[in-house]
């Protein structure tokens, strides 16, 4: 099978990796990729955002499944672009794509699913972000009802923060905040049959012990010694299968990796968001350790046949993914910084380095060209030993002024971890 994964990052350098050594397919390609891509797949400088172009390209090189990783283009409808000329695709189409473009799309069919989620309210005006605000109180959850790159949301204290941010955004869902640990469950779907994959958690502070602003993710680990037995069932009960369901019924079936970022309450789960593909960095946790191959698992989704493939099945152990950071990451980001080490990481056994922002500069060195730079991956047979080998693959490289945090799954680890 001949694949094309759209996109930049890590989680699309994870995807290219996972189909590069699956031994039903013969070729990846990617567009436009990075330089870590490169390693695993013919690149393509295609716009991402341009379904026509990513379309022809896929016809030119008679690519059999297109893989989209990026949220934007789904929005966008680059899937639907990629379906029209007869090519299976995993990703939604554009109005499914909503679940994670508009906050109060999400919230409207979460409660026709009757879907547990947070008491909400969606303001357009100052009046109604301040009754809302006042409302709830603090800490105030605050979410730009729009795509920010994983950096639209603020959990704060402090009533002007919340206020200021609300007030940056053309509308805003503004929620009661949820107690309890957060776990990401995905789930891949073909709009009718929904498996599901082992829960991760993943770190959104920039700083260790969760202080610092919010980010895209700084780490992630999967699975959870400490989460309920029966988490997975329930999620895929009360969550993942009515919103596939509800979303069938209104006419815009959901395909591809519906994204349920949970909170594990005190009242039982809450979800927090839907989005609508892989997150980052879950996925380079999450990939590392799927047993099942994983173009089964995409193709089945895209063209709706994942009923015959059967729930996915894992490698066993753990595994921890740790990102490596630019200097002045996430309110700003160097580029073209040098990075060494990265073969030295890459050759410490169960260490996969999986590229995010990283380019070459003239002369072919290996630099910085974003804010989250670099994922370290380990895995191991329990999470020690996940983290020893992540933590050694992180020693190993240089950036200058770069950043990253120490306690990746340390709490699960120890076992401090208490629901």
């Amino acid at each position: 099978m001949k694949t094309l994964v759209i996109g930049t990052g890590g989680r699309e350098h994870a995807l290219a990796l996972a189909l590069s050594r699956d031994p039903a397919v013969t070729e990846v390609h990617a567009a436009p990729g990075n330089p870590g891509i490169a390693a695993v797949a013919t690149l393509h400088q295609v716009d991402p955002m341009d379904g026509d172009a990513v379309a022809a390209l896929a016809t030119e090189i008679g690519a059999e499944l297109v893989v989209i990783g990026p949220e934007a283009p789904l929005v966008a409808g680059v899937a639907d672009a990629v379906r029209a000329v007869g090519i299976d695709c995993f990703g939604p189409t554009a109005e499914a794509a909503q679940l994670e473009g508009s906050k109060a799309f999400a919230k409207q069919v979460m409660a026709a699913a009757e879907v547990p989620t947070a008491m909400a309210r969606v303001c357009t005006t100052r009046d109604e972000i301040e009754a809302a605000l006042d409302a709830f109180g603090a800490p105030h959850v605050v979410k730009d009802d729009a795509l920010a790159a994983g950096k639209g949301v603020v959990v704060t204290d402090d009533r002007q923060e919340a206020l200021d941010h609300a007030l940056s955004c053309d509308r805003v869902v503004i929620e009661e905040f949820l107690d309890g640990p957060e776990v990401s469950l995905f789930a891949i779907t073909d709009g009718q049959t929904v498996l599901p994959l082992q829960p991760a958690q993943d770190f959104k502070r920039a700083l260790d012990g969760d202080e610092g602003p919010n980010t895209g993710g700084m780490g992630a680990y999967t699975p959870l010694p400490w989460a309920p037995d029966d988490l997975v069932a329930e999620v895929t009960r009360r969550v993942l299968v009515p919103t596939v369901q509800e979303m069938a019924r209104r006419g815009t079936p959901f395909s591809g990796l519906l994204y349920a970022g949970l909170a594990l309450t005190s009242r039982g789960v809450r979800v927090i968001e839907f989005n609508a593909r892989f997150g980052d960095p879950e996925t380079q946790a999450l990939l590392a350790m799927l047993r099942t191959p994983i173009s089964a698992l995409l193709r089945g989704a895209a063209n709706g046949t994942l009923e015959q493939v059967g729930l996915p099945q894992w490698t066993g152990g753990s595994s921890v993914a740790v990102v490596m950071s630019s200097a002045g990451y996430p309110a700003s980001s160097s580029t073209g910084d040098r990075i060494l080490g990265v073969d030295a990481a890459n050759a410490i056994e169960g260490v996969d380095v999986i590229h995010a922002g990283t380019g070459l500069d003239d002369d072919g060195h290996l630099v910085t060209a974003g804010g989250r730079v670099l994922a370290v991956t380990g895995v191991g047979e329990d999470l020690e030993q996940a983290r020893i080998r992540a933590y050694a693959g992180v020693d190993a490289i240089i950036i200058e002024g770069g950043q990253h945090r120490t306690d990746i799954a340390l709490k699960a680890q120890l076992g401090e971890i208490v629901l």
